[in-house]
């Protein structure tokens, strides 16, 4: 049975193109360099061909193929100029992620889990302004300006320098002066979460009542939306929740409580340094005042940790509110602190001198131990939720969150670190970069060093399992060039091609190994990572001087590693300046970088509020308001199409539809990670119990999939979705209808496979028409379509394609 064509019912039919990561422009995916923004904005709009624009209006000009739309997405991640500065944000970022990678399991577990990873979060900001308060206040006005020989060269320090007396050469009023910086950053990260809060959080997914199912809706269809208004652990998939894009509420609060976090991180540095001389002096009333300005904010902190706990995020309706006075109020409160801290660090104290670090420099020790202990608490809640529902498919057994959040607090203590350790070397000139203590300043704290020490130690363990992955890599590709020729019948063999193919093929189910690869990694950082915490707290030393008195041998190697670990810091901070240097001025770096907004910023900002911003919360309703009221107003059918990253926005706006929408709509995926990626990393979203109810609400489903493509692959096991994988090349060698060497396209260029117009048409053909309503409609058995259960599409990825049409 042949599919009918796209316009013989007479309705209009629409296929919505939804590009992948990098980005595409509307005349790229349209294919004609005339086309007309249809709706939206320069941000993020639906284009048309200017020859379609009015094509709604004559379905029967466009029997031979739907009319293409495109949805143009990218400057959500790679706009202006200003995304450059996203880059600052990334350790939020991550430790954003592990918030969506739970496994499926217990709502109270799950909402024990959320905790934790937001008060990881909340650490991360507190890191990032210790690192700020480290450069401004104790290496610069603390140290620097402490000393004669390193500010005596310095013109632009010298009226903060204690050697040349003034007014500010007092201690607490340079540290006050230089809390500015931090106090600064703060802000800047409260006024970006802000713009981009009022940018992609509030915009308005479809309402409740749109998604109020039909009076004339059979009951056995209602169950998704009936059970999301009711809440709770029985509300349907996640993603079809009403307000699951729509974290306004949330963002607010954890917004206002890592401001306040940053702010009072500033003003316990300026308040335990004076306090910390007060108890010293014989001055009664300031250490009365210093004792209660830190009890003051041990409360103000304790607060802040109970409304990063309190409330976690609505999503079982649009919750249109905001708590104002904590939104308002715990900033303003906070800032308020920091003032009367500086004023109480600035009062005039004649006898007091800047010497050695500044007083709390045990703050990042215990920062890292509390980050630490989190991560291993998270640990386990994440291994009790994976035991109450085990899945062979979910990556690192449910502890790819953890995995992923220790990797946040890694990434965050190696920029902060890097940051304080440059600084230093800049400040001190002369000083050999991270060889022990400086001549003229004492330096940063010394587990600032350590852990930049261990990193050539995780380097050199990383080795082992990068040499494992790229043996078998080749034995896998010799394994698949034996048999490569039986999906080419007819074709005269030829090694170089071959070994292409076969390469191809064997290097894209690499991404199947980072869940190993991933826990690696972690379980080493979390090893060394502590090692480093333990040595420094028990030598107070730098690695070059705590192993003086060891064996020359093992002397030798500490003085290696402390100093090859300098340098990679040294050299990873001179890279993300360039990086960030690039980005701010040159588009085509910005759309670089924006691959990687692209991956990491498709979930709502859940743990941390200074995380870039999610954009799915800006692409999600834009797709499913244009879904809803093109078929509404039409009463056309709609095929939308994603590729790769594409998908995963195609698939979450399809679940936001309402049913008597949904009817009208087939799903076509290609390239598409939503199974391999999603499916394994972020199980209680897109995990197997998730795809098979999207396809059950949504059966015209179909997904292509090719052995060659590291990012794309199979979306169900033992379904009518999948069909592949598809052949890549298509030909081997010359031929006829092929007379030059076709390329292994792999993750690219889907469209150019016979497969793609094959399945589109069908698709359009199952869709009801209006006057059947919801019924079963046959399946089409289109030739080629793989029907393999999941361990056959294994098989056929590690040792064969196809042929491309495989029957069931």
């Amino acid at each position: 049975m042949s599919p009918a064509p796209p316009g013989e019912s007479g309705t209009p039919a629409v296929e919505l193109l939804v590009h992948g990561v990098g980005g595409a422009t509307p005349q790229e995916m349209l294919g004609d360099a005339r086309t007309v923004r249809v709706t939206g904005d320069g941000t993020a709009a639906v284009y048309r061909r200017a020859d379609d624009t009015d094509a709604d209006a004559h379905p029967q000009d466009h029997r031979d193929r739907p009319v293409p739309e495109a949805y143009v997405w990218s400057n959500l991640t790679s706009g202006n100029s200003a995304r450059a500065l996203w880059l600052l944000l990334l350790p939020f970022m991550v430790v954003n992620l592990a918030h969506w990678m739970l496994p499926s399991g217990g709502e109270r577990a799950a909402r024990l889990y959320g905790v934790l990873v937001r008060l990881i979060a909340l650490t991360l900001t507190v890191l990032l302004v210790a690192a700020a308060c480290e450069v401004a206040l104790d290496l610069t006005a603390w140290q620097c300006a402490g000393s004669a020989d390193c500010s005596g060269d310095k013109s632009w320090l010298g009226f903060l320098a204690a050697a040349r007396g003034g007014w500010w050469a007092q201690p607490g009023r340079r540290l006050a002066l230089a809390a500015l910086l931090p106090a600064a950053l703060t802000t800047l990260l409260w006024y970006l979460s802000n713009r981009t809060w009022s940018a992609y959080e509030s915009q308005q997914p479809l309402g409740e009542d749109v998604r109020a199912p039909d009076a004339t809706e059979p009951a056995s269809t209602r169950g998704g939306e009936d059970a999301d208004r009711g809440g709770g652990a029985a509300a349907g998939p996640a993603l079809g929740r009403p307000g699951f894009w729509y974290g306004r509420r949330l963002v607010a609060r954890l917004r206002a409580a890592h401001t306040a976090a940053g702010f009072l991180t500033v003003a316990a540095a300026l308040t335990v340094a004076a306090a910390a001389f007060d108890r010293r002096s014989s001055a009664t009333l300031l250490e009365a005042i210093g004792w209660l300005l830190e009890a003051t904010l041990l409360v103000a902190g304790g607060v802040v940790v109970w409304v990063v706990c309190r409330r976690g995020r609505t999503e079982t309706r649009l919750d249109e509110e905001l708590d104002r006075a904590v939104v308002t109020l715990l900033p303003v409160s906070a800032l308020i602190l920091l003032a009367v801290s500086a004023v109480y660090a600035a009062w005039s104290r004649p006898g007091w001198r800047s010497s050695g670090t500044l007083p709390g420099d045990r703050t990042f020790g215990i920062l890292t131990l509390t980050q630490l202990a989190l991560v291993v608490v998270l640990a386990v809640v994440a291994m009790t939720l994976y035991r109450r529902a085990p899945h062979t498919r979910t990556a690192l057994r449910g502890l790819g969150g953890p995995a992923v959040a220790l990797l946040a607090c890694a990434l965050g203590g190696v920029m902060t670190g890097g940051v304080a350790q440059r600084v230093a070397d800049w400040l001190d000139g002369p000083g050999t970069p991270g060889m022990g203590r400086r001549s003229s300043m004492a330096g940063p704290p010394v587990l600032l060093s350590w852990q930049a020490s261990v990193i050539p130690v995780l380097l050199l363990l990383l080795l082992l399992p990068v040499a494992y992955y790229a043996l078998r890599t080749k034995r896998r590709e010799r394994r698949i060039a034996r048999t490569l020729m039986t999906d080419y019948p007819g074709e005269e063999p030829d090694t170089v091609r071959t070994r292409q193919i076969a390469g191809v093929r064997a290097r894209a189910q690499l991404t199947d190994a980072a869940p190993p690869f991933v826990g690696i990694v972690s379980a080493a950082t979390l090893l060394l990572g502590a090692g480093a915490l333990a040595g420094s707290w028990a030598s107070e030393k730098v690695p070059g001087r705590a192993a003086d008195t060891a064996p020359s041998f093992i002397a030798s190697a500490v003085d290696a590693a402390q100093a090859a670990g300098s340098w990679l810091v040294g050299l990873g901070f001179v890279l993300f300046v360039t990086l960030g240097r690039r980005a701010y001025r040159d588009a085509s770096a910005r759309r670089s970088i924006g691959i990687l907004w692209d991956v990491g910023t498709f979930w709502p900002r859940a743990a941390h509020p200074f995380a870039p911003p999610c954009y799915a919360e800006r692409a999600v309703p834009d797709l499913t308001w244009r879904m809803f009221t093109w078929t509404d107003i039409t009463g056309g059918r709609l095929v939308i199409s994603g590729h790769s990253q594409g998908s995963v926005l195609a698939a979450a706006a399809v679940w936001q539809l309402p049913a008597r929408t949904r009817r009208r709509v087939a799903l076509l995926t290609y390239g598409s990670p939503l199974e391999r990626l999603y499916g394994r990393w972020f199980p209680a979203y897109f995990g197997a119990g998730c795809l098979d109810a999207l396809h059950r609400e949504v059966p015209c489903w179909r997904n292509l999939w090719r052995a060659t493509d590291p990012i794309g692959g199979w979306v169900m096991s033992g379904a009518d979705v999948d069909r592949g994988p598809l052949l890549d090349p298509v030909a081997y060698g010359r031929t006829r209808e092929h007379p030059l060497p076709d390329p292994v396209l792999g993750h690219s260029d889907y469209q150019a496979d016979p497969a793609f117009p094959e399945e589109r048409a069908a698709l359009l053909s199952r869709l009801a028409a209006p006057a059947r309503g919801r019924q079963q409609v046959p399946q089409q058995s289109a030739a080629g379509e793989a029907g393999a259960g999941r361990a056959a599409a294994e098989q056929l990825r590690e040792g064969r394609a196809g042929p491309r049409e495989t029957a069931d």
